[in-house]
């Protein structure tokens, strides 16, 4: 297991390196000042087309704008806004937030456009079914030569929608606050048993399809949100006179580093810091990795700058808001400087200072929700890709790999786990945002014809 550990460690280092962070950032920046900070100026507008007041039941497609919003909530808003930021505080520190807000906006402006793209250049399966992803518009958009970096897309998606992260916090949080406490001994017997509950609980909602997962993802998603909240509100007004101060630490940490424990960047412990940020922020919100286009894609709309905007409402509830409500839980009790725990140990460790006695069991009730709900909706990505890969008849097939990965994720290492989906999350946004680059000008065609109709609508 060590030899795994580490040379997945060093793959995702690799992975990770500048070219990427150019790629991510670097292009999210761009496609921002190119649309003229679109993404923000809309928000407004976005909120209404969410609430269902431009919806025609007519439109192509199979689900709402809310559903396709949620269905993709359910697969970011979970382990990576419980275990993904104490992973990022253990390493970094108070920094790595900032860095992890600068991925999220910067990640509005890439979903708006990822998103725009597999409405506008949806494809179909051999099935002869709609279809959206960037495996598709990738093909529609740009061609037919470009067809490898569809594939290297699909390839990469069958590992990085793996919910072995989520699967692996998940049975950690149930051993370290359910069985441990309890007495019950917990090693790869326990774990192995959570692992086979947990898969057999995803196969029985995962093999209904794509309608019982979107169903199940809106109705789960708002209610864990809030759970989760008033939870971390309660905490923080415990804690309110350090709430300032933590939050002022934010910022000074972004650009000292002073708590920064990871490997250094081009020479320096910043680079390496911005780095952290980027990944545990890309993993929280998943913004130009792909994903969140393949449940987009299937949105009931025949207007794609309508679903862009929906989608670019993710990485902002998903990191500005839930992320840094987890981060300062564990910044103004203290946990992060007295605990060597990471992972979501450290977020019950955060639960337990501030709600002594049940607050890591409402802890565990969220993390169960937040868990179980993303499980239900990574395999859909897994099977999109497999569909694209093999045609849609076998599809199918991807469903039993991913309910088996359910035991792997339950009984290996958090690091293993973590640099194994950071690796292929890199590997799926390399042709997602080259893609996406190369296709921005007929996005932003679209964005102003759509515009100009919204103003003579409202004008009559």
């Amino acid at each position: 297991m060590h030899t795994i550990d580490t040379f997945l460690a060093d793959l995702a280092s690799f992975v990770w390196g500048l070219p990427l962070l150019i790629l991510l950032i670097g292009g999210g920046l761009y496609l921002l000042i190119y649309s003229r900070f679109l993404p923000f100026r809309y928000l407004g507008h976005a909120i209404n087309v969410l609430r269902g007041k431009y919806d025609n039941p007519d439109d192509p497609g199979e689900i709402s704008h809310f559903q396709a919003l949620t269905t993709a909530l359910s697969a970011t808003v979970g382990m990576g806004n419980i275990a993904g930021v104490a992973v990022a505080i253990a390493i970094g520190g108070p920094g790595a937030v900032f860095w992890m807000w600068i991925s999220a906006l910067v990640g509005m402006g890439t979903k708006f456009f990822t998103c725009s793209l597999a409405i506008m250049y949806r494809g179909k399966d051999t099935a002869g079914e709609i279809q959206g992803g960037p495996m598709y518009f990738i093909m529609e958009g740009l061609g037919k030569s470009w067809k490898p970096l569809a594939i290297l897309f699909s390839i990469a998606g069958l590992i990085g929608a793996l919910p072995v992260f989520n699967v692996n916090q998940l049975t950690q949080a149930i051993s370290d606050i359910l069985l441990e406490p309890n007495g019950v001994e917990v090693g790869f017997a326990s774990n192995l048993g959570i692992g086979i509950f947990l898969a057999l609980v995803t196969g029985v909602v995962i093999l209904g399809g794509l309608n019982r997962i979107s169903k199940t993802a809106s109705r789960l998603v708002p209610a864990m949100v809030l759970l989760y909240f008033i939870s971390v509100v309660i905490i923080l007004f415990v804690n309110a006179s350090q709430v300032p101060i933590y939050f002022k630490l934010i910022f000074t940490e972004a650009f000292s580093a002073n708590y920064y424990l990871g490997d250094p960047f081009l020479g320096g412990v910043v680079g390496g810091l911005i780095i952290l940020g980027i990944r545990r922020g890309a993993f929280s919100n998943e913004a130009g990795v792909g994903t969140a286009p393949m449940a987009h894609g299937a949105a009931k709309t025949g207007e794609p700058i309508r679903e862009g905007l929906v989608a670019m409402l993710g990485p902002f509830i998903d990191t500005i808001i839930v992320c840094t409500l987890t981060a300062l839980t564990i910044l103004v009790t203290g946990v992060w400087k007295t605990s060597d725990a990471d992972g979501v140990t450290l977020t019950a460790a955060a639960f337990a200072d501030a709600i002594p006695v049940i607050g890591p069991y409402v802890l565990l009730l969220c993390i169960v929700i937040f868990g179980v709900s993303s499980l239900f909706s990574y395999s859909y990505y897994g099977t999109k890709c497999l569909s694209f890969l093999l045609g849609a008849k076998n599809k199918h097939y991807y469903n039993y790999f991913y309910i088996a990965s359910i035991l792997i994720g339950a009984t290996t290492s958090l690091s293993a786990m973590i640099n194994l989906i950071d690796t292929f999350f890199a590997l799926m946004a390399i042709p997602t945002m080259t893609a996406t680059l190369w296709l921005a000008p007929k996005v932003m065609q679209r964005a102003r014809n759509y515009f100009n109709d919204l103003k003579l609508i409202d004008q009559n």
